[in-house]
C-alpha cells in the first residue's frame, strides 16, 4: 500500500481561565474539523473509517494533555494524537491565572494500492 496525504486541517483553541491544556487542545481540534465536511474518502471509494488521521497538538505543557480525550473528538477514522511543545501561555495581570492557547493540525491519509498510487 502507498499512503498518500490528502488533507491538512489547522485550528486554534483556548482555555481562558482554567489553565486546562486538554480543553484547549480539544477546542483546537474542533476548530480544525468543524468547518469542513470531508468527502475525500468516499470520492476515492474508501469508507470514512479507512482514513488515517494524525493529530498534533502544540501546547506549552504537552504532558498535561489527555490525548485520548482529544482523539475522542474525531467522528471516524483511525487516529493518533501527539501533544508537543508549542502553543502559548498568557499569564493574567494579577499572576494567578493563565490563558492557554493550543494549536492543532490534523493530517488525513488514505492507503492506495501501489498501482493506484502512481
Amino acid at each position: 500500500m502507498a499512503r498518500k496525504r490528502m488533507v491538512i486541517e489547522m485550528g486554534m483553541g483556548t482555555d481562558l481561565q482554567g489553565q486546562n491544556y486538554t480543553k484547549a487542545a480539544v477546542r483546537a481540534l474542533k476548530d480544525a474539523l468543524w468547518h469542513n465536511s470531508l468527502t475525500i474518502a468516499p470520492a476515492f471509494g474508501f469508507d470514512k473509517e479507512q482514513m488515517i488521521i494524525e493529530v498534533t497538538v502544540g501546547v506549552a505543557q504537552p504532558d498535561q494533555v489527555d490525548t485520548d480525550e482529544v482523539k475522542a473528538v474525531l467522528p471516524y477514522g483511525q487516529a493518533t494524537v501527539e501533544a508537543v511543545k508549542g502553543g502559548l501561555d498568557i499569564p493574567s495581570d494579577c499572576g494567578t491565572k493563565t490563558t492557554v492557547v493550543a494549536n492543532a493540525v490534523a493530517v488525513v491519509y488514505l492507503d492506495f494500492a501501489e498501482e493506484d498510487a502512481a
